[in-house]
Protein backbone atom coordinates (compact mmCIF):
# COMPACT_ATOMS: atom_id res chain seq x y z
CA UNK A 1 0.00 0.00 0.00
CA UNK A 2 2.79 2.42 0.90
CA UNK A 3 4.40 1.88 -2.50
CA UNK A 4 1.27 3.24 -4.18
CA UNK A 5 1.23 6.35 -2.00
CA UNK A 6 4.94 7.06 -1.47
CA UNK A 7 5.95 10.59 -2.37
CA UNK A 8 2.49 11.50 -3.59
CA UNK A 9 -0.52 13.61 -2.76
CA UNK A 10 -3.64 12.18 -1.13
CA UNK A 11 -6.63 14.50 -1.41
CA UNK A 12 -9.08 14.61 1.48
CA UNK A 13 -12.61 14.86 0.07
CA UNK A 14 -14.86 15.72 2.98
CA UNK A 15 -17.83 18.00 3.59
CA UNK A 16 -19.81 18.02 6.82
CA UNK A 17 -23.60 18.40 6.96
CA UNK A 18 -23.45 22.17 7.38
CA UNK A 19 -21.16 22.67 4.38
CA UNK A 20 -22.38 23.57 0.85
CA UNK A 21 -20.83 20.51 -0.83
CA UNK A 22 -22.16 17.94 1.63
CA UNK A 23 -23.34 14.82 -0.18
CA UNK A 24 -21.75 11.79 -1.80
CA UNK A 25 -22.34 13.01 -5.35
CA UNK A 26 -20.23 16.10 -4.64
CA UNK A 27 -17.48 14.11 -2.95
CA UNK A 28 -17.32 11.66 -5.84
CA UNK A 29 -16.93 14.60 -8.23
CA UNK A 30 -14.16 16.02 -6.03
CA UNK A 31 -12.42 12.64 -5.94
CA UNK A 32 -12.62 12.33 -9.74
CA UNK A 33 -11.14 15.80 -10.11
CA UNK A 34 -8.35 14.90 -7.68
CA UNK A 35 -7.51 11.78 -9.67
CA UNK A 36 -7.40 13.80 -12.89
CA UNK A 37 -4.99 16.17 -11.19
CA UNK A 38 -2.62 13.40 -10.17
CA UNK A 39 -3.70 12.39 -6.67
CA UNK A 40 -2.41 8.96 -5.60
CA UNK A 41 -5.21 8.38 -3.09
CA UNK A 42 -8.29 9.80 -1.41
CA UNK A 43 -9.24 10.36 2.23
CA UNK A 44 -12.98 10.25 2.86
CA UNK A 45 -15.44 10.35 5.74
CA UNK A 46 -18.49 8.21 6.36
CA UNK A 47 -20.01 5.05 4.91
CA UNK A 48 -21.88 6.68 2.02
CA UNK A 49 -19.03 8.85 0.76
CA UNK A 50 -16.42 6.09 1.02
CA UNK A 51 -18.64 3.53 -0.73
CA UNK A 52 -19.55 5.93 -3.54
CA UNK A 53 -15.92 6.95 -4.09
CA UNK A 54 -14.63 3.36 -4.07
CA UNK A 55 -17.14 2.42 -6.75
CA UNK A 56 -15.59 4.82 -9.26
CA UNK A 57 -12.04 5.60 -8.07
CA UNK A 58 -9.34 2.92 -8.57
CA UNK A 59 -7.02 4.33 -5.90
CA UNK A 60 -6.42 3.60 -2.20
CA UNK A 61 -8.92 5.27 0.11
CA UNK A 62 -8.08 6.27 3.67
CA UNK A 63 -11.43 5.98 5.41
CA UNK A 64 -12.70 7.56 8.59
CA UNK A 65 -15.98 7.97 10.39
CA UNK A 66 -16.39 11.23 12.26
CA UNK A 67 -18.69 10.63 15.21
CA UNK A 68 -19.22 12.39 18.53
CA UNK A 69 -19.70 10.32 21.67
CA UNK A 70 -21.12 12.31 24.62
CA UNK A 71 -18.55 12.67 27.39
CA UNK A 72 -15.56 11.89 25.14
CA UNK A 73 -13.31 14.08 23.01
CA UNK A 74 -12.11 11.80 20.20
CA UNK A 75 -14.24 11.94 17.06
CA UNK A 76 -12.33 10.21 14.25
CA UNK A 77 -13.31 6.52 14.10
CA UNK A 78 -13.53 6.25 17.89
CA UNK A 79 -14.81 2.65 18.20
CA UNK A 80 -14.45 -0.81 16.73
CA UNK A 81 -18.00 -0.61 15.38
CA UNK A 82 -17.17 2.66 13.58
CA UNK A 83 -14.09 1.04 12.06
CA UNK A 84 -16.19 -1.94 10.90
CA UNK A 85 -18.52 0.40 9.02
CA UNK A 86 -15.58 2.10 7.33
CA UNK A 87 -14.21 -1.26 6.19
CA UNK A 88 -17.63 -2.39 4.98
CA UNK A 89 -17.75 0.77 2.87
CA UNK A 90 -14.55 -0.36 1.16
CA UNK A 91 -11.76 1.71 2.73
CA UNK A 92 -8.24 0.40 2.23
CA UNK A 93 -6.65 2.13 5.25
CA UNK A 94 -8.55 3.02 8.43
CA UNK A 95 -7.59 6.26 10.18
CA UNK A 96 -8.32 6.69 13.88
CA UNK A 97 -7.94 9.51 16.39
CA UNK A 98 -4.79 8.44 18.25
CA UNK A 99 -4.46 11.48 20.51
CA UNK A 100 -4.45 11.19 24.28
CA UNK A 101 -7.94 12.72 24.41
CA UNK A 102 -10.71 10.88 26.24
CA UNK A 103 -12.22 8.00 24.30
CA UNK A 104 -15.03 5.43 24.58
CA UNK A 105 -12.75 2.46 23.80
CA UNK A 106 -9.04 1.87 24.38
CA UNK A 107 -6.95 2.85 21.38
CA UNK A 108 -4.82 -0.31 21.46
CA UNK A 109 -7.95 -2.48 21.36
CA UNK A 110 -9.39 -0.56 18.40
CA UNK A 111 -6.10 -0.79 16.48
CA UNK A 112 -5.75 -4.51 17.19
CA UNK A 113 -9.33 -5.13 16.05
CA UNK A 114 -8.81 -3.24 12.78
CA UNK A 115 -5.57 -5.04 11.99
CA UNK A 116 -6.44 -8.58 13.04
CA UNK A 117 -10.21 -8.83 12.71
CA UNK A 118 -10.89 -6.39 9.86
CA UNK A 119 -7.53 -7.05 8.14
CA UNK A 120 -6.78 -3.41 7.35
CA UNK A 121 -3.76 -1.18 8.08
CA UNK A 122 -4.25 1.65 10.58
CA UNK A 123 -3.31 5.30 10.25
CA UNK A 124 -2.92 7.03 13.62
CA UNK A 125 -4.04 10.67 13.56
CA UNK A 126 -1.90 12.34 16.23
CA UNK A 127 -1.10 15.83 17.50
CA UNK A 128 2.11 15.39 19.53
CA UNK A 129 5.33 13.43 19.38
CA UNK A 130 4.38 11.46 22.52
CA UNK A 131 1.19 10.35 20.79
CA UNK A 132 3.24 9.30 17.78
CA UNK A 133 5.55 7.27 20.00
CA UNK A 134 2.58 5.51 21.57
CA UNK A 135 0.98 4.86 18.19
CA UNK A 136 4.20 3.20 17.04
CA UNK A 137 4.45 1.16 20.25
CA UNK A 138 1.02 -0.41 19.66
CA UNK A 139 1.82 -1.21 16.03
CA UNK A 140 0.03 1.43 13.97
CA UNK A 141 0.97 1.16 10.30
CA UNK A 142 1.08 4.89 9.53
CA UNK A 143 1.32 8.00 11.70
CA UNK A 144 -0.20 11.28 10.51
CA UNK A 145 0.12 14.77 11.95
CA UNK A 146 -3.58 15.36 11.22
CA UNK A 147 -4.59 16.74 14.60
CA UNK A 148 -1.68 19.02 15.46
CA UNK A 149 -3.21 22.41 16.20
CA UNK A 150 -6.62 20.97 17.03
CA UNK A 151 -6.11 19.59 20.54
CA UNK A 152 -5.89 21.60 23.77
CA UNK A 153 -2.13 21.02 24.05
CA UNK A 154 -1.32 21.98 20.45
CA UNK A 155 -3.37 25.07 19.59
CA UNK A 156 -0.14 27.11 19.74
CA UNK A 157 1.73 24.91 17.26
CA UNK A 158 2.91 26.07 13.84
CA UNK A 159 0.55 25.16 10.99
CA UNK A 160 1.50 23.00 9.20
CA UNK A 161 3.58 21.46 11.96
CA UNK A 162 6.96 21.17 10.24
CA UNK A 163 8.83 20.52 13.49
CA UNK A 164 6.56 17.63 14.44
CA UNK A 165 7.01 16.01 11.04
CA UNK A 166 10.79 16.34 11.29
CA UNK A 167 10.87 14.85 14.80
CA UNK A 168 8.62 11.94 13.89
CA UNK A 169 10.67 11.15 10.78
CA UNK A 170 13.98 11.37 12.63
CA UNK A 171 13.02 9.40 15.75
CA UNK A 172 10.42 6.83 14.69
CA UNK A 173 10.44 3.96 12.24
CA UNK A 174 6.78 4.02 11.17
CA UNK A 175 5.86 5.75 7.87
CA UNK A 176 4.97 9.38 8.56
CA UNK A 177 2.18 11.21 6.78
CA UNK A 178 2.10 15.01 6.76
CA UNK A 179 -1.50 16.15 7.13
CA UNK A 180 -3.14 19.21 8.62
CA UNK A 181 -3.17 22.80 7.36
CA UNK A 182 -1.01 22.15 4.30
CA UNK A 183 -2.07 25.08 2.13
CA UNK A 184 0.50 25.41 -0.67
CA UNK A 185 2.53 23.19 -3.02
CA UNK A 186 5.67 24.72 -1.53
CA UNK A 187 4.69 23.54 1.96
CA UNK A 188 3.90 20.06 0.64
CA UNK A 189 7.28 19.84 -1.10
CA UNK A 190 9.06 21.01 2.06
CA UNK A 191 7.32 18.31 4.10
CA UNK A 192 8.39 15.66 1.59
CA UNK A 193 11.93 16.99 1.79
CA UNK A 194 11.78 16.55 5.58
CA UNK A 195 11.05 12.87 5.00
CA UNK A 196 7.26 12.57 5.08
CA UNK A 197 6.20 9.49 3.11
CA UNK A 198 3.22 11.24 1.53
CA UNK A 199 1.07 14.33 1.96
CA UNK A 200 -2.65 14.66 2.67
CA UNK A 201 -4.32 17.94 1.68
CA UNK A 202 -7.98 18.75 2.26
CA UNK A 203 -9.44 22.21 2.63
CA UNK A 204 -6.92 23.96 0.37
CA UNK A 205 -8.20 21.81 -2.50
CA UNK A 206 -11.72 20.63 -1.72
CA UNK A 207 -13.42 23.31 0.38
CA UNK A 208 -14.28 26.18 -1.99
CA UNK A 209 -15.73 28.32 0.80
CA UNK A 210 -12.35 28.29 2.58
CA UNK A 211 -10.44 28.94 -0.63
CA UNK A 212 -12.73 31.89 -1.37
CA UNK A 213 -12.24 33.24 2.15
CA UNK A 214 -8.47 33.11 1.68
CA UNK A 215 -8.70 35.17 -1.49
CA UNK A 216 -11.07 37.69 0.09
CA UNK A 217 -8.83 38.08 3.13
CA UNK A 218 -5.72 38.43 0.97
CA UNK A 219 -7.33 41.10 -1.20
CA UNK A 220 -8.00 43.30 1.78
Amino acid sequence: MLNQLKGGLVVSCQALEEEPLHGSEHMVAMAKAAVEGGSVGIRANGFSDIKAIKEVIPLPVIGILKKDYPGYDVFITPTKEDAKLVVEAGADIIAVDATHSSRPEKLAEVVHYIQYELKRPVMADIATFAEGEYAESIGCDFIGTTLSGYTVDTTHRERPDFDLVKQLVNELNTPIIAEGNVETPEQAKKLLDFGADFIVVGGAITRPQLITKTFVKGMR
